[in-house]
């Protein structure tokens, strides 16, 4: 085999690695974003939470103490 052909196989290879890596960051950075507005949602209901003094049940204390 020449060396050639060895090496157009190897770009062959490195292309589809490639191609599949940005396949994989793409679908992550999805999901990232995806979370990112979950978590932003999350702290703006415990923002408001507080603000408005309403307690979850676990915060407040029972009543002997």
């Amino acid at each position: 085999m020449s060396d050639t052909v060895e090496l157009e196989e190897r770009i062959a290879h490195l292309i589809r690695a490639v191609e599949d890596l940005s396949a994989v960051v793409a679908r992550q950075d999805t999901e990232i974003a995806l979370l990112t507005r979950r978590v932003q949602m999350l702290m703006e209901r415990e923002a408001e939470r507080e603000l408005f003094g309403d307690a979850p049940e676990a915060d407040v204390k029972p009543p002997h103490w």
